[in-house]
């Protein structure tokens, strides 16, 4: 009868929606690439495709570049490379290998124009090529180190305005570029809108880079009980601006899991989220914040 028929159905449905759901799995492997850049954009779009797909060959589901992948860093090189993302090669390029490789692809961060501004932009492309997030570099890189290091960042940039994440099956991961790793209260945002893990793509150098690169990933995943990733850029020594590689997988323990040295080279992990239920069960410090004395909010930007 269309009743019996309609009930198969059905009990067929649901038996294949309880089976997606018990083979789901709590583990994805990521990799970081740490790419070496030079002043050749279609040089570097072609050596990012490569190692993007070698890490899909190796079983990456979600792959992340580096900060500024498509061209070297500096003031005189943004509005040179910088590209309109209604018509950008770069974007083009994500999209397609994400889809071409079925994977979630944080392609880094590029020089964007806009409007006659400029940003320090980070695209992620689902496995079917569709853009799931833009993330506007937050803070910009405004510093002065006396005798070793002058750079800001805001005299040729403009900054974001939003918290970025997105969903994946595995689990919502946060993107943030560079210079946001030191706030940690836009860390903890991302941990309040579910993220389990959070990617910074970023160029730290020889001056910022031993000193704080590693210790503020393994921070903001302490706090937030999270894996955090840093993707720098391979070390250049003959750049204008020299960054410190070392690209860096970090666990909700705070326990380094990967490490790049300073050339190029490719960075894995499993990355285990029944980990940060663990942690956050055993450790549970998110649940025991005092918000009747502090709490950080998202404001609405005007």
């Amino acid at each position: 009868s269309t009743q019996s028929t309609g009930l198969l159905g059905f009990r067929r449905n649901l038996k294949t929606c309880l089976t997606s759901f018990s083979t789901m799995s709590n583990n994805f492997k990521f990799a970081a690439l740490q790419l070496a850049i030079t002043a050749d954009k279609t040089k570097n779009l072609n050596r990012a495709q490569s190692l993007i797909e070698e890490a899909a060959k190796k079983g990456a589901k979600v792959v992340a570049l580096p900060e500024c992948f498509n061209c070297p860093y500096g003031h005189k090189y943004f509005p040179t490379y910088a590209e309109d993302l209604t018509q950008s090669p770069t974007a083009k390029m994500l999209q397609e290998t994400a889809k071409a490789n079925s994977i979630y692809l944080i392609g880094g961060s590029i020089p964007e124009k806009e409007g006659g501004k400029l940003y320090n932009t980070s695209l992620t492309f689902d496995p079917n090529g569709n853009l799931l997030a833009k993330h506007r570099k937050i803070h910009l890189f405004d510093i002065d180190v006396p005798g070793k290091m002058t750079f800001k960042e805001s005299d040729s940039l403009s900054p974001g305005n939003s918290v970025t994440t997105f969903d994946t099956e595995f689990c919502k991961i946060g993107v943030a570029i560079c210079y946001d790793l030191r706030f940690p209260e836009l860390a903890h945002l991302m941990e309040k809108q579910g993220c389990k893990m959070i990617c910074y793509p970023g160029a730290f150098n020889l001056t910022t880079g031993p000193k704080h690169w590693e210790l503020l990933q393994r921070g903001r995943a302490v706090d937030n009980q999270v894996f955090v990733a840093g993707i720098s850029p391979a070390r250049d020594v003959n750049a204008d601006y020299i960054a410190w590689g070392h690209s860096t997988i970090t666990s909700p323990w705070g326990e380094v899991i990967a490490k790049a040295g300073a050339e190029e080279e490719i960075i894995y992990a499993d990355i285990d989220l029944d980990l940060v239920s663990q942690v956050r069960d055993q450790i549970p410090v998110l649940k025991q914040k005092r918000v009747d004395l502090y709490s950080v909010v998202q404001l609405e930007k005007a």
